[in-house]
């Protein structure tokens, strides 16, 4: 199967293997591939610093590549 790199919105460590992550809201799970993971971890990470343009940056690209994702735990 071959690998399709995408774009990232911002410079994140991207590692190599899939993660499921909860939302603590909702309680919804989501298997992210990894570099949705380090997109979704950067997001978290700038929300607890109030950088609001990082999270905009993430959350624009989640709604284009991981949509569903998006709507269970970022929306």
């Amino acid at each position: 199967m071959t690998e399709i790199k995408r774009k990232l919105p911002f410079d994140c460590e991207v590692l190599d293997k899939p993660e499921v992550i909860k939302n603590s809201f909702s309680g919804d799970l989501v298997e992210l591939p990894p570099d949705a993971v380090a997109v979704y971890d950067c997001i978290k990470g700038a929300e607890m610093l109030g950088e609001h343009s990082m999270i905009q940056k993430g959350i624009d690209w989640f709604i284009k590549n991981e949509p569903e994702a998006y709507m269970k735990l970022l929306d």
